[in-house]
C-alpha cells in the first residue's frame, strides 16, 4: 500500500496567464449557470490575490468576496471592473445552436 498523499485540486494554481484565464472564464460562461461563472472569477481572483484585485478593480476586499460568492447577484459594472482588472473582457459571438 502506498502512502501517496492526494491533494485537493485548486484551479487557481493553473491560472497563470491572460489566455488561460480567458479560456477558463469562457468555459464557465458556456455552462449557463451564474454561480459557475462567479466561482470561476473567484478562482482567478484567488490566483491573482484578492486584496490586489480588489484594489485594481476599485472595490473593497469584502465587497469583492461578497460579489463573487455563489448565489450573489453582482452588478454588471462590478463584473466588468473585476474582469478588466484581471486583463480579460467579455465578448458576444453568434450562437451556432440558434437558427433563425
Amino acid at each position: 500500500m502506498s502512502n501517496s498523499k492526494i491533494t485537493k485540486f485548486d484551479a487557481a494554481d493553473y491560472l497563470d496567464s491572460e489566455e488561460t484565464i480567458a479560456a477558463y472564464i469562457n468555459a464557465a460562461l458556456e455552462e449557463d449557470d451564474p454561480d459557475i461563472l462567479l466561482v470561476a472569477i473567484a478562482d482567478v481572483a484567488k490566483a491573482r490575490g484578492m486584496s490586489r484585485l480588489a484594489k485594481d478593480a476599485g472595490l473593497g476586499r469584502e465587497s469583492l468576496y461578497k460579489a463573487l460568492a455563489p448565489g450573489a447577484k453582482p452588478r454588471y459594472d462590478t463584473i466588468h471592473k473585476v474582469l478588466s482588472a484581471l486583463g480579460v473582457s467579455l465578448h458576444a459571438r453568434p450562437n451556432a445552436a440558434v437558427h433563425h
